[in-house]
């Protein structure tokens, strides 16, 4: 087992769990990820072999049919899977978000009707609040649900869904004008239900097309056209009697994804840092290794010890919601550090790597296109230290 970014205090359960995990990344996703990765290819054997091992179920119930984990379990993994490669934690990604949201804010009926068929894969989450005109600024979001005798219609745009296509249920906040003091208080979360694919995949639901990006391939991310769809007032997550709540229910769930992608800028920094200290022993210039030059040596000191800081901030935030406490700085934090050092160690790699590094042939090549999603995925950098901010001013004011 590697030195770096090992987590004290586990269980035997999970250390098992995550021993499966890495051989599986070893074994299943390292070897093809690079091939996936350029050919911008959905694994689908990749993803056959994660509901096997139930991964779609790691975090749900076990009166649901999931395995119970906690969340640290979950950001191990997700720290495990983006090692081999960060699109394939995607997948799972907003998958346990919307399967986190259902547990902890869901009606009985909907745990009852979704939690089941989302352990064993069957039913897979999309988690959808940006919109084109608004990313981190979410009182801004324009798509509206309107109430309708029994029912909600629907109208807006929604941007920026993983797993957008392959869902089945989304978890899609929209405003809805209650007449609420804030406008936080005047926005609902849904749970609408959909076919997975492209085009029109529910009445007046429709999904364009794949979003072209820079990096984080295979898995896809789309937009979603609201167009008249019209959902009864029991797909409010929570029931109907919760509308008004979305907001603080979203939340909640993105203190989860914060975490997520900390685990992802470690995974991804791991093996950046992996691939840099291979790198350095095999390769020779002026008539030694490059680890034998200290400006090369020291880099990778300096990579390693940003891992490790990472990773504990991580795991912190993690154990703090596992406990039931607050984490939104401790989250924001470890988003913050995680996906900024994770930047910086990949290019630091890609140095090392020299030329090299600038060829497909390299993985390294891929991870720097990976990296740059995580200073931006669930809340930038600067909204982060927003948050960071807000937080200790409350604990911190001067009274």
């Amino acid at each position: 087992m590697a030195r770096l970014a090992q987590t004290p205090g586990l269980t035997d359960v999970q250390r098992s769990i995550l021993e499966t995990v890495r051989e599986f990344v070893d074994k299943e996703i390292i070897p093809h990820a690079q091939r996936l990765e350029h050919d911008d290819v959905y694994p689908a054997d990749i993803v056959d072999g994660m509901r096997e091992m139930g991964l779609f179920g790691l975090t749900i119930p076990e009166e649901h049919g999931g395995l119970g984990e906690s969340l640290l379990t979950y950001a191990l993994v997700v720290e495990e899977l983006s090692r081999g490669w960060m699109s394939v934690s995607g997948i799972v990604n907003t998958h346990f978000i919307v399967a986190y949201l259902v547990s902890h804010h869901g009606s009985p009926e909907q745990k009852a009707a979704l939690l089941p068929r989302m352990a064993a894969g069957e039913v897979r989450g999309a988690f959808s609040m940006s919109e084109p005109g608004c990313g981190s600024d979410v009182a801004a979001i324009r798509t509206k649900a309107v109430p309708d005798g029994d029912d909600y219609v629907i109208n807006g745009q929604k941007m920026w869904l993983t797993n957008g296509a392959y869902s089945s249920v989304v978890a899609t906040l929209v405003k809805t004008d209650l007449g609420a003091e804030s406008v936080y208080g005047d926005m609902t979360t849904f749970l609408i239900e959909k076919e997975p694919g492209f085009g029109e995949t529910a009445p007046g639901l429709t999904i364009p097309g794949k979003i072209e990006k820079m990096g984080y391939k295979g898995v896809e991310t789309t937009e979603m056209v609201l167009d008249g769809v019209r959902v009864p007032a029991t797909a409010v997550l929570g029931g109907a009697e919760k509308a008004g709540r979305g907001f603080y229910q979203m939340m909640d769930g993105i203190e989860v994804g914060r975490v997520n992608v900390a685990a992802r800028a470690c995974g991804i920094s791991i093996r950046a840092f992996e691939l840099a200290i291979a790198y350095a022993q095999q390769r020779q210039t002026f008539g030694a290794p490059l680890v034998k030059h200290q400006a090369i040596a020291f880099k990778l000191a300096e990579m390693a010890t940003k891992i490790e800081a990472a990773h504990g901030l991580m795991v912190n935030a993690a154990r703090l919601k596992d406990a039931g406490q607050r984490n939104d700085v401790e989250a924001g934090m470890a988003k913050l550090l995680a996906s900024e050092y994770c930047a910086e160690v990949v290019q630091e790699a890609f140095r090392i790597h020299g030329g090299y590094g600038y060829s497909k042939e390299y993985e390294i090549e891929r991870l720097m296109r990976e990296a740059p999603f995580l200073l931006i995925g669930e809340g930038t950098s600067e909204i982060q230290k927003t948050i960071i901010s807000r937080g200790l001013l409350k604990d911190y004011g001067v009274r």
